[in-house]
């Protein structure tokens, strides 16, 4: 079994990459294991396919350089937060037993966004529960909760609880998102122009790293909320904002 330091479940493939792929990546250069659980394949998708979109993932996943990526493969667009969608994320999560997640807005433009964020939170609780019974390659799983569940923020906006600079880690964040390219701009596609489609977008998305990043006094960071209180061993990692 490899053990995650940090998983990502996130339902549409190029979510990560779009909201947490520069924490992913910093983490991953401080010895982090990490991994991301796709838990759609966005077949409903305007651009491109599902096959093409599983290409486009593995060759973001390399850029991410994370210790693994998979697919869940709920139906994209109708998948529920019940009880036999919990028991898949509940196994997927026992499998890895990260120490953290990163998932979904708790409410957004695209709706697919809300409901995946409370079947996450919602299965990362009752995996801890030991009478919840699952099993992975025949064998019984053991209970596992992480010790803190995290919302990305996505297109609406959303005041962070906090922010991780991600400056050292920008270019390698936006060459994530560009292995999509049936989804964001790319004029020699001949697709449907879309929401995510045009160059204002991506520009959005570095826009809005900028912003968290003024907010601790760095050049870009991706924002966070926790409905959990979050601690301190000591004041050594925080970052001293330029005066």
């Amino acid at each position: 079994m490899l053990k995650l330091d940090l998983l990502v479940l996130a339902v549409h493939p190029d979510d990560a990459e779009l909201s947490c792929g520069g924490v992913l990546l910093s983490e991953k250069l401080k010895g982090k294991k990490t991994g991301i659980i796709d838990l759609t394949r966005g077949e409903l998708g305007t651009r491109g396919s599902a096959e093409i979109r599983k290409e486009e993932a593995a060759a973001a996943a390399k850029i991410l350089n994370v210790d693994v990526r998979e697919n869940l493969g709920l139906a994209d667009g109708f998948f529920k937060n019940d009880e036999e969608h919990q028991l898949k994320v509940i196994t997927a999560i026992r499998k890895y037993q990260p120490e953290i997640i990163f998932c979904n807005a708790p409410e957004d433009r695209h709706p697919d966004h809300g409901r995946s964020s409370r079947l996450v939170e919602d299965a990362a609780f009752l995996s801890g529960l030991r009478k919840i019974e699952t099993s992975f390659d025949g064998k019984a799983q053991e209970a596992w909760r992480p010790k803190y569940v995290f919302n990305f923020i996505q297109d609406k906006y959303i005041h962070p609880h906090f922010v991780i600079d991600i400056s050292h880690v920008l270019e390698d964040k936006l060459k994530a998102i560009m292995a999509y390219g049936t989804q964001f701009h790319n004029p020699d596609l001949d697709e449907p122009q879309t929401y995510i489609s045009s160059p204002d977008f991506i520009e959005s998305v570095i826009y809005r790293s900028k912003m968290f990043g003024k907010m601790i006094g760095v050049a870009h960071a991706e924002g966070f909320l926790s409905k959990k209180m979050i601690g301190f061993n000591s004041f050594d990692g925080l970052i001293k904002e330029n005066t």
